[in-house]
């Protein structure tokens, strides 16, 4: 196989990361994509950090043996955990992480009120604070952790009454003023936007982090000289850690899911 025939692999802690794999496939529609959701071992979001570095060099290990020419850490929590331990580990093939899209957030509403929406791990984690406090003195900024959300999206419960009243609860102290934007801090909240548009009405606007990752990785395999040129459509694999039809399913289903 070509170098640049080879997959390009994302892994997460379970199923949000096809959310940026979907994104990715839109802007690189050529590339191949190896996918691996480790749903054994989610949530990654209530684990320590020792924990989490472990899992995401595993899953690292098994991509680059099938022949990953790179890899982006399609979770929020392990690219916060991780991502410096994986790129000294793997120095010659590009690793990509993803970050809430605070950034984007600040520049289009400079003095808004900005919601973060992650797991209790990024929230927590110094390189978000870290993100935070670069841009503390453009917006206020607001971290809402939310233990417990990226289960209802492993089940594929992406609508209905039980979510709904979920996302009711953590977010109706944060509206009795007014929000700009929601950020959503984790990879598996974009599954969710239409039940978030549902409880917060019209008017926040709602941004994740999936097209910056995008861009990202093509500037890196176009800078490495990896890009795949056919103009032939590429492949999807999917793999998980639990290895059941159903999740393997679950995965397909939501790569192809839209919630107008």
């Amino acid at each position: 196989m070509q170098k640049q025939d080879r997959p390009v692999a994302f892994f997460d802690s379970g199923l949000g990361g096809l959310s940026v794999l979907r994104e990715t496939v839109r802007l690189l529609p050529q590339e191949n994509y190896l996918y691996y959701g480790d749903s054994l071992h989610a949530p990654y979001g209530v684990k320590s950090e020792a924990q989490i570095q472990t899992l995401s060099l595993a899953a690292a290990e098994h991509l680059v043996n099938a022949g990953a020419k790179a890899i982006v850490v399609a979770c929020n929590t392990a690219t916060s955990a991780a991502i410096g331990l994986l790129r000294q580990v793997y120095p010659d093939i590009p690793v990509i992480g993803t970050e809430p899209a605070l950034k984007p957030a600040v520049e289009k509403y400079p003095g808004g009120r900005i919601l973060v929406m992650a797991t209790p791990m990024t929230i927590r984690q110094e390189k978000f604070q870290a993100l935070k406090r670069q841009f503390d003195d453009r917006a206020q900024i607001i971290g809402l952790p939310c233990e417990g959300l990226m289960e209802f999206v492993e089940r594929g419960e992406l609508r209905g009454s039980a979510v709904e009243a979920y996302l009711e609860e953590k977010l109706a102290p944060y509206l009795r003023e007014p929000v700009d934007v929601i950020v959503l801090g984790c990879t598996h909240y974009p599954f969710l936007t239409g039940a978030i548009r549902r409880v917060v009405g019209p008017g926040p606007e709602i941004m994740d982090g999936s097209h910056g990752v995008a861009m990202q990785l093509e500037r890196k395999l176009a800078q490495s000289g990896m890009l795949r040129k056919s103009g032939e459509p590429g492949t999807a694999v999917f793999e998980n850690s639990l290895d059941e039809p159903e999740i393997l399913a679950l995965s397909r289903a939501l790569f192809q899911y839209r919630d107008e």
